[in-house]
């Protein structure tokens, strides 16, 4: 029996991590090429897909905050490291035989599109890859609200999460053996017990407009391929 896709458009969001290599920092090709075979995989159902990255693997901001930086400032150097790790994966994607684009919602021509919502539209309507670098282009906002942001302009279906623990539990399962896992948390859940599925400004923003969150671990096999035909994994968020 031929199964049917669950979500059609996707909206995936990645931590800077994803592309760390073993060190924990850095751009580690492989990380990229990792993640582009789960990508296409999905790609090749018939899944549109775009891309939201964050930038913890090249630069912290709250480290230059902690050291009495600028906060708007250390904001923006982390929207110009989302670029780089933008590029990191775009290079993969094509390797592997997907055609992308990149945009970026801070201004840099030499390297990206600028971010219109339409053009972005129309790539993923055509089977383009999108990934979208400079978060929001305004600092105060993570890139968990870009992802929520980006989510609802491009009418994707659902915003997948990608971590690297199997879902969302009541505390952190690397300290706590017992530690339990949800299969299902409503947003108002998440935001009251403070679970860190996202910041509360994105989870917000997607209840707000009934924009469903999975949280899944990304390195599982096919566990992409699962998600989008509406499979039992990870944790869902939604009303």
């Amino acid at each position: 029996m031929e199964q049917t896709l669950k979500y059609h458009r996707i909206l995936l969001k990645l931590s800077g991590e994803a592309l760390a290599g073993p060190q924990g920092g850095g751009i580690d090709p492989r990380q990229a090429e990792e993640i582009a075979l789960r990508v296409g995989e999905v790609r090749q159902l018939g899944v549109d897909v775009a891309i939201v990255i964050g930038a913890g693997n090249v630069w912290r901001g709250r480290v230059g905050i902690e050291r009495g930086m600028d906060r708007a400032t250390a904001d923006y150097m982390g929207m110009i490291a989302t670029v780089m790790n933008a590029l990191a994966l775009m290079d993969a994607m094509e390797r592997s035989g997907m055609v992308t684009r990149v945009q970026s919602a801070v201004e840099m021509h030499a390297v990206a599109e600028p971010y219109i919502r339409r053009r972005a539209i129309r790539h993923l309507e055509k089977g383009r890859v999108v990934i979208l670098g400079g978060g929001t282009g305004n600092p105060y906002f993570s890139t968990d609200t870009a992802a929520a942001l980006r989510a609802m302009e491009i009418g994707a279906d659902v915003l997948i999460k990608a971590t690297k623990v199997d879902g969302v539990y009541d505390r952190d399962p690397m300290l706590y053996p017992d530690a339990v896992r949800f299969d299902r948390l409503t947003y108002m859940d998440a935001i009251n017990r403070r679970l860190k599925v996202m910041d509360s400004t994105a989870l917000s923003l997607c209840m707000d407009n009934r924009l469903p969150i999975l949280v899944l671990n990304l390195w599982q096999p096919d566990v992409l391929r699962q998600a989008v035909f509406g499979e039992p994994v990870g944790t869902l968020v939604n009303d």
